[in-house]
């Protein structure tokens, strides 16, 4: 079994077919037929089910796609561990990130990263729950992962680091504001009778709505959103108030709607995520931009 065959097995997976990862792979699609022919030859099991034009991944296939990854980012990691002797020059750098942390830290780290590492094209993908992450990190699908949780991250084999605590926030609907104007802070019993636009489902911003309905608050859920990017323009529309961790506060401020703290406060855990080895230079700049930013984060709260 050679790279190109598990490379090309991938771009299968990847591009959801045979055509698709041809055209990818900018090869002709007999030819990658017939090499992932040799490949499941080699491995004695079939790794796709053909069922009429849809290649439809076997167990075995399913099974493969983990350990794949992590060879071909292996590869990576070797080659760009001699590259990095001339230094971080270019590359790719897989990140996988949950919404809110997407938006803050994620964003002044890559910025920072950028800075220094110009050359270094960055991936980021979407995750939306902690589970999602640890997978991704774990199966070599991405090398640096951000999640948040009610409660600090502990994965057994994979590296941690942990950024910072977000505070829950209102932002505010501006078309329902009957807090004082100075008021910077509510309690949850505040939000009865309030229309609220809640995330889904095992979010931390769900479970604070949810609780304070178990204990008699009469909060309105209005929407449910899984596509946190809708929230801002829905509370901008008047629809309702939105809880949300505090890393959305300064796109809040600079559309012209405010934000108060809920007390008792409730945090969101955020975390870097990567494997414990075997990670490619640029991974590895990136966790030293993510340490600085802790040191940052930690320094200023002190103060």
């Amino acid at each position: 079994m050679d790279t190109r065959k598990l490379k090309y097995f991938l771009a299968v997976v990847d591009h959801d077919g045979f055509n698709r990862a041809a055209e990818h792979l900018l090869i002709a699609q007999p030819s990658l037929s017939q090499t992932i022919a040799s490949l499941e030859k080699e491995l004695g099991v079939p790794l796709f089910h053909r069922i009429g034009r849809r290649a439809v991944l076997s167990e075995a296939g399913k099974e493969l796609i983990g350990p794949a990854r992590l060879v071909m980012r292996d590869l990576d990691a070797a080659q760009s561990a001699v590259q990095s002797l001339r230094g971080i020059r270019s590359g790719r750098l897989d990140i996988i990130t949950m919404p809110s942390p997407g938006i803050e830290p994620l964003t002044s780290m890559i910025a920072a990263f950028a800075k220094v590492y110009p050359a270094v094209r960055l991936n980021v993908s979407a995750a939306f729950t902690p589970e999602e992450v640890i997978e991704s990190v774990r199966n070599g699908s991405t090398e640096i992962g951000l999640a948040g949780s009610p409660t600090p991250i502990l994965v057994p084999g994979v590296q941690v680091l942990e950024l910072e605590k977000q505070p829950l926030i209102l932002i505010v609907n501006p078309q329902a504001d009957v807090f004082g104007a100075e008021q910077t802070a509510i309690q949850r019993e505040d939000l009865g009778g309030q229309r609220i636009i809640a995330s889904q489902r095992g979010s931390l911003m769900r479970w604070l709505v949810d609780d304070a309905l178990a204990h008699g608050v009469e909060v309105e859920i209005v929407v449910e959103v899984a596509h946190r990017t809708s929230i801002l323009p829905l509370v901008l529309a008047g629809v309702g108030h939105a809880v949300m961790p505090a890393s959305w506060a300064p796109t809040a401020h600079k559309a012209g709607l405010r934000t108060m703290l809920i007390e008792p406060v409730s945090h969101l855990d955020v975390a870097v995520l990567s494997r414990k080895d075997n990670l490619t230079p640029a991974a590895q700049a990136f966790l030293k931009v993510a340490a600085e930013h802790t040191e940052r984060t930690n320094s200023q709260s002190n103060q």
